[in-house]
C-alpha cells in the first residue's frame, strides 16, 4: 500500500472524529474571520459608526443602480487595509526625529483607517457596444465620482466579471478571496456563490489537497446567469491514480460524503442559502468520458472555471478549443462552420489564395459528415469517392451531382498545386465559387439528415446497453433469466422494491421503454429521445455502482488478513483459487497465486501480479460463505511462519 494511499485511508476514518472545519486554525485572511459564532454586543459609538457606513453604502448602492442597473451584478464592503509590515532596518516613527514623522505617520493611520473598501462586481459578458477596457474606463470612472459626491471616505474597486473569470484561468485567486472576505451590500447571485464555492474549496483543499486534481464552477454563475435562487454546481475531480486498497465506487462514495457535509458548513458559515451542489468525480472516470466523447464533459471543460487546478484542466480545455479532442460535436462543429467563413474571405481575395480557401470549404464539411457518420477523416484525394460510396450508393441521402462539384474543385487545386494548371480565369473563380455555395448549402442539410438518423439509431443501442446493466445486477441479486417482456417487472420487484434502486430510476426504465417502443412504430420525437438519454446515463451509472459496490463487499468477505511480527499480509479466497499478497505495506509487493485443494489447502504458489489479481477480480464469482479449514491455517503458516496471527474480515 502506497504511503499517499493509507494516508487517505486514514483520512477518511478519522474525519468523523475531528473537530469541524470551522473549528480547526485556518490560514491568516482566509474564511476563519468571515464566521464567528456569534457576534458579541457593541459599543454605542461603534452601533453609530456602523449605521453611519450603512447609511452612506445605500445611497452609493441606490446612485449606481439607477445609473448602471443592466451592469452592476454585486456590491461588498471589504475589509480595512493591513497595515504593512515594517521591514528589518527601517526606522519607526517613534525612533525617528522629534516626533514630526511620529505625527504624519499616525495621520496617515488614520486616513487609512477611515477609508470604506468597496468592490463594485460589473457584468461585461453581454456588452457589445464598447470593448472590455472602454466599458472598464467608463464605469470605473462615473463610479468613483459618485464616490467621492457620496463620501469621501468611500474607496471603490471596479471588477469585471469576465477578469475575475481570467484570474482563475491564469491559476491566481486573489480575486477570489477578496470577495470572499467582503460583506454583500447589493448582490444578484454572483457573490454569493463565489464566496460559498471559495470558502468550500478552502476547506476541501485543507482537507485533501493531495487528491484534488481540479475545483471547478460550472453551471450558471460562470455564464453570468446566477440568481439569488440558483444552484451553485462545482465539479471536484479526485485523482484516484494512486489508490489501491479500495474500489473506485468506495472510493468516490466516501469523498463525496465528506465534501456533502463541507458544502452544508460552509453555508453555515456563510449564512449563504443557495444550494451548494457537489459533482466528485474520478480522474480515470474523466479520461474515460474524454476518449469516448461524452457531452457532459465537453460542456465542463467549455463552460467551466477553474477555482484550483492541478495542472489538468487548462490543457483539457486548450485542447478542446482546439479542436484536438476528436471526435467531439466541437469538433466536428469547427469543421462545418469553416466552410462559410471561408466562403466570405474568397470573396475578398486574390484568385491564387481564394482558390486554396474554396478547396478548404468544400473539403473540410465533406469530412465533417464522414466524422458524424462514423468514418474516420479522409484524405483529400479519397473524400470525393468516399462521400459517393455512403451518402449516394449506400444511404441514398445525397445526389451524385453534388459529388461531382466536390470532385471538380479537388481536381482544380491539385492541377493548381503540382503546376499542371498556371492560372484561374475570373469566369472560372465564379462557377467555383458559386458550386461551392450551393454545395455548402446541401451539405448543410446532409448533416442534419446524418444527425436525425444517427440519433434515432442511438435510441437501440442505448436500449441495448440498459438492458445489459440491468440484467448483470439482476444476475447478482440470484435472477439468472431476464426476458425483455419481464424486463421492467423484475427490475421493479427485484431491485426497486428490494430498496436497492430508487423509485425514480423505474420512471426513467419506463421512459427508455416507451421510446424503444415509438421508435420501432417510426412516431419517436426529439423529446422522447432527449427524455431516454438523460434516463439512461443516471441510471446505467447508479446501477454499475451498485454492482462495484456489491462486489466490493463480497470481496471483503473473501478476505483474510495476517499479522506476522511487524508485517501484514492478505489472502483472497476465491472459489476455486486464492491470491496472496505478501507484504502489504513492501514497496515493491510480492504476488502470487494458488489453487484452492479439495481438502481447503492451498496447493503450490505462483509467482503473480497485481495486473493478474484485478482481472481476476473482474470476473470471479465470490462464495456466499467463506469457511477457513484446518489445511489452510497449516499452509498459512509455511508460507508466513508459525508465528503468524490471522483476522477474518467482512464478519
Amino acid at each position: 500500500m502506497s504511503s499517499k494511499d493509507k494516508k487517505l485511508k486514514v483520512e477518511l476514518k478519522n474525519y468523523s472524529h475531528q473537530a469541524p472545519v470551522s473549528e480547526a486554525k485556518l490560514p491568516e485572511g482566509s474564511v476563519e474571520r468571515m464566521a464567528p459564532p456569534q457576534a458579541p454586543k457593541l459599543p454605542p459609538e461603534l452601533e453609530a459608526k456602523l449605521k453611519d457606513i450603512k447609511d452612506k453604502l445605500d445611497k452609493f448602492k441606490t446612485k449606481l443602480l439607477e445609473k448602471f442597473e443592466g451592469y452592476i451584478v454585486g456590491i461588498a464592503l471589504l475589509p480595512p487595509e493591513r497595515p504593512h509590515p515594517q521591514k528589518e532596518g527601517e526606522q519607526t516613527a517613534v525612533e525617528g526625529s522629534k516626533g514630526g514623522e511620529k505625527k504624519a505617520d499616525k495621520k496617515e493611520e488614520k486616513e487609512e483607517d477611515k477609508k470604506i473598501n468597496v468592490l463594485v462586481l460589473v457584468d461585461d459578458t453581454d456588452s457589445k457596444k464598447m470593448t472590455k477596457d472602454e466599458l472598464y474606463n467608463k464605469i470605473s470612472t462615473i463610479v468613483g465620482e459618485m464616490a467621492k459626491e457620496t463620501d469621501a471616505r468611500l474607496n471603490p474597486q471596479t471588477v469585471l466579471l469576465t477578469d475575475i473569470w481570467q484570474s482563475c484561468f491564469d491559476g491566481k485567486s486573489d480575486m477570489l478571496r477578496l470577495i470572499a472576505t467582503g460583506a454583500p451590500v447589493h448582490d444578484l447571485g454572483m457573490l454569493g456563490a463565489i464566496k460559498i464555492a471559495e470558502i468550500h474549496k478552502t476547506m476541501v483543499l485543507q482537507k485533501f489537497e493531495k487528491y484534488i486534481a481540479a475545483y471547478v464552477l460550472m453551471g450558471s454563475v460562470p455564464r453570468g446567469k446566477a440568481t439569488t435562487t440558483s444552484d451553485i454546481d462545482v465539479w471536484i475531480i479526485i485523482d484516484d491514480t494512486d489508490v489501491k486498497k479500495m474500489t473506485r465506487a468506495e472510493l468516490k462514495d466516501k469523498l463525496r460524503a465528506i465534501i456533502a457535509s463541507m458544502a452544508l458548513e460552509a453555508g453555515d458559515m456563510t449564512g449563504i442559502k443557495n444550494k451548494l451542489s457537489c459533482q466528485v468525480h474520478i480522474l480515470t472516470d474523466v479520461w474515460e468520458s474524454l476518449k469516448e466523447a461524452n457531452p457532459i464533459v465537453f460542456t465542463f471543460l467549455r463552460d467551466g472555471v477553474p477555482f484550483f487546478d492541478r495542472g489538468m484542466f487548462m490543457p483539457w480545455k486548450l485542447m478542446l478549443k482546439m479542436g484536438r479532442i476528436k471526435p467531439s460535436k466541437e469538433a466536428i462543429d469547427m469543421f462545418m462552420n469553416s466552410g462559410t467563413q471561408m466562403i466570405e474571405r474568397v470573396k475578398f481575395r486574390l484568385k491564387d489564395i481564394g482558390m486554396e480557401d474554396l478547396f478548404y470549404a468544400v473539403l473540410t464539411p465533406s469530412q465533417a459528415a464522414l466524422m458524424l457518420y462514423g468514418i474516420p477523416p479522409t484524405t483529400p484525394r479519397e473524400t470525393p469517392e468516399k462521400m459517393r460510396e455512403v451518402f449516394v450508393k449506400q444511404e441514398g441521402l445525397l445526389e451524385d451531382e453534388f459529388v461531382k462539384i466536390l470532385e471538380r474543385t479537388v481536381a482544380v487545386h491539385k492541377d493548381i498545386e503540382h503546376g499542371i494548371k498556371k492560372e484561374l480565369t475570373g469566369k472560372e473563380i465564379d462557377e467555383l465559387l458559386h458550386d461551392a455555395e450551393k454545395y455548402l448549402k446541401r451539405i448543410d442539410r446532409l448533416f442534419k439528415q446524418v444527425g436525425k438518423k444517427k440519433e434515432e439509431e442511438s435510441i437501440v443501442r442505448l436500449y441495448e446497453d440498459v438492458v445489459t446493466v440491468i440484467r448483470d445486477t439482476l444476475r447478482l441479486e440470484g435472477v439468472e433469466k431476464v426476458s425483455e417482456e419481464r424486463l421492467v417487472e423484475l427490475f421493479e420487484k427485484e431491485l426497486v422494491h428490494g430498496g436497492k434502486v430508487p423509485t425514480h430510476h423505474l420512471r426513467d426504465l419506463n421512459e427508455i421503454v416507451e421510446a424503444k417502443k415509438l421508435f420501432d412504430k417510426g412516431k419517436m420525437t426529439d423529446t422522447d429521445l432527449d427524455k431516454a438519454r438523460r434516463g439512461s446515463r443516471e441510471l446505467i451509472q447508479y446501477l454499475v455502482e451498485h454492482m462495484q459496490r456489491k462486489r466490493g463487499r463480497e470481496l471483503e468477505r473473501a478476505k483474510v488478513r495476517v499479522k506476522f511480527g511487524n508485517k501484514f499480509g492478505e489472502v483472497i479466497l476465491m472459489e476455486k483459487h486464492a491470491f496472496i499478497i505478501h507484504d502489504l505495506d513492501a514497496k515493491e509487493q510480492q504476488v502470487s497465486h494458488a489453487e484452492i485443494l479439495s481438502n481447503g489447502s492451498l496447493g503450490n504458489l505462483k509467482e503473480s501480479s497485481f495486473e493478474e489479481l484485478e482481472k481476476e477480480l473482474a470476473k470471479a464469482k465470490f462464495p456466499s460463505k467463506v469457511f477457513i479449514k484446518e489445511p489452510v491455517f497449516e499452509r498459512l503458516k509455511e508460507i508466513f511462519g508459525h508465528d503468524m496471527e490471522v483476522l477474518v474480515t467482512g464478519y
